[in-house]
């Protein structure tokens, strides 16, 4: 049962976020007076820090999702809270996946209504939520049942 949860989220996730991105990647655009909806490569991380590295950004990253999926598995994170877990991974390899086949992530989602906010995308989203509910564990000792 765990095991088809962490995959239902996973796939959710990962088909989603990868469906949004095709839809940009496409020529979807949108603009308002606070968000535009709007193509952009991002070679670095949050903020475009570490865009320096290059090419070997990509395979940092993959260094850093396996140790971390390692680190879960032993720490039977995956298998206490395999939802959150399944939308974690499948955002991370979802970008990841965009580092591989297109150079960078696909990012998005811009915010410059009264400020200039960093682009992002779903994936980026899903992790937010994630780490958050980690943290709400983390702190409160328990993961609620239902999210509302």
């Amino acid at each position: 049962m765990k095991i088809i949860k962490f995959l239902t989220a996973f796939l959710f996730v990962f088909i989603i976020d990868q469906a949004l991105k095709y839809a940009f990647l496409n020529g979807f655009e949108w603009q308002s007076r606070c968000i535009s909806l709007t193509l952009a490569i991002n070679k670095g991380v949050a903020f475009s820090m570490f865009e320096f590295l290059g090419e070997y950004l990509k395979y940092l990253q993959l260094l850093l999702v396996a140790g971390l999926f390692y680190v879960f598995k032993k720490e039977l994170i995956l298998s206490n809270h395999p939802f959150i877990s399944g939308v974690l991974f499948a955002a991370a390899l979802s970008n990841l996946l965009d580092r591989f086949t297109r150079g960078g992530v696909v990012d998005y989602v811009y915010w410059h209504c009264g400020f200039d906010f960093a682009i992002f995308n779903f994936a980026d989203v899903c992790i937010d939520f994630a780490i958050l509910m980690f943290a709400y564990y983390y702190f409160f000792g328990k993961i609620p049942k239902k999210v509302a």
